[in-house]
């Protein structure tokens, strides 16, 4: 894969784009374990958005992953989170939650044979 390190993820809202934090990854045989959502983003302020708005991810690298999960984190549960179209809505209840979005380059022939992965995070505080 190209790139010593997995591609940056953005995050869009309201034509406004943000960044996220580059957590766990394996690329190129290398691998790094990093803490989740709530440690990466200890001291940061999440990204201030309305109930149920937009939420679209944008990956600029080739080829592109694919396979996506997106893992939301609240405090009282984590649940998995719909992506539809590279995009996912965001809570219709007020509050601040993590997100783990993580991302697979599969091989196209070999299932379960994977070129590398990626964990980003973020946070929501939906107002």
């Amino acid at each position: 894969m190209p790139g010593e390190k997995p591609p940056e993820v953005k995050i869009e809202i309201e034509n406004k784009t943000y960044e996220t934090i580059r957590g766990t990854y394996c690329w190129n045989g290398t691998c790094a374990d990093t803490g989740g959502p709530r440690k990466l983003l200890k001291g940061k302020e999440p990204i201030r958005v309305n109930p149920v708005e937009k939420v679209s991810f944008n990956i600029d690298y080739k080829p592109k992953p694919n396979k996506f999960t997106l893992v939301q984190i609240s405090e009282s549960d984590e649940e998995e989170v719909s992506i539809i179209e590279k995009s996912f809505s965001a809570p219709s209840q007020k509050g601040t939650y993590y997100y783990s979005y993580g991302i697979w380059w599969e091989d196209k022939e070999k299932e379960d044979l994977f070129h590398g992965d990626a964990f980003y995070a973020f946070a929501l505080e939906v107002g």
